[in-house]
């Protein structure tokens, strides 16, 4: 069986350039493809060689819709408005696209899960297997507690990222929230300051820190009188992501159209 072609969007950002690279390394799938924006300077030229490595044989585009046609997969973690662009054109190719974009409002989800009648699709905030494996344990540490205690969870990251709270950070809220059986927009305070009052009995809180060049913290508090429980994941490589990405890609092939998540790659 040939292995899978995958395209790679947002190929100069970090992420894309790991990707890239774990996608080249791998012996179970093919780099046929790298996209980036019009105008970009490395469009027309060979990826590897703008990464400053040897040659790799894919040479930079910016249209899309010609990379994919090739593909079987599409790894895209760049920004809400390109995602959505690209899953209807992932879908047209019948691609899988794994989506590890963050930030998305529920106009792009709409849009996303519309594309993912016709393909698959996997949706993560995060692509690692300690972070969903810390998802799946806070849904049962919630699950276990009461309102009386409170629950914050804590996320930090590099200087350069744009939104707040975290995809994981939301992941983790999410999974808070269905262990205590509630909506998580009904429950979730984010942004604290000034005179707050007291902290409402049932709420989630989100705080967010941002410096450096940290790659990725989340922890989950639970808080009651005389009693705390922590925990936390500390991702220090990028490279977790584009390996669980990778999986994904991989793991997508001959599914049914349809959205999946991580805990669905990972078999939680």
């Amino acid at each position: 069986m040939e292995q899978p072609g995958i395209v790679i969007t947002g190929a100069s950002g970090r992420m894309g350039q790991m990707l890239i690279g774990a996608v080249a390394a791998s012996d179970k799938a093919r780099l046929v493809g790298c996209v980036e924006r019009t105008g970009h300077a490395w469009i027309g030229r060979d990826v590897g060689l703008c990464m400053g490595g040897a040659a790799l044989g894919v040479t930079v585009t910016d249209d899309p819709l010609e990379a994919f046609a090739s593909a079987q997969a599409v790894i895209d973690f760049t920004a809400p408005a390109a995602t959505v662009e690209f899953a209807a054109l992932a879908a047209q190719a019948r691609a899988v696209h794994v989506i590890g974009t963050t930030g998305l409002e529920a106009t792009h989800l709409a849009a996303i899960d519309a594309a993912a009648r016709h393909a698959v699709i996997v949706r993560a905030g995060n692509m690692s297997l300690g972070v969903n494996l810390l998802v799946k344990l806070t849904q049962k540490v919630a699950a276990a507690l009461d309102a009386d205690w409170d629950i914050e969870v804590i996320e930090a990251h590099h200087r350069h990222k744009v939104d707040a709270p975290s995809g994981t950070a939301l992941m983790l809220g999410q999974a808070a929230a269905q262990g205590r059986g509630v909506a998580l927009d009904a429950a979730r305070v984010s942004g604290r300051d000034g005179i707050t009052g007291p902290r409402e009995t049932g709420s989630i809180g989100f705080s967010a820190i941002r410096g450096g060049d940290i790659v990725g913290e989340h922890d989950v508090l639970f808080a009651a009188a005389g009693e705390r429980i922590i925990l936390r994941h500390v991702a220090t490589d990028r490279a977790i992501f584009a390996r669980g990405a990778l999986k994904a890609a991989l793991w997508g092939q001959g599914q049914k159209p349809g959205q999946y998540d991580m805990m669905d790659v990972l078999g939680l």
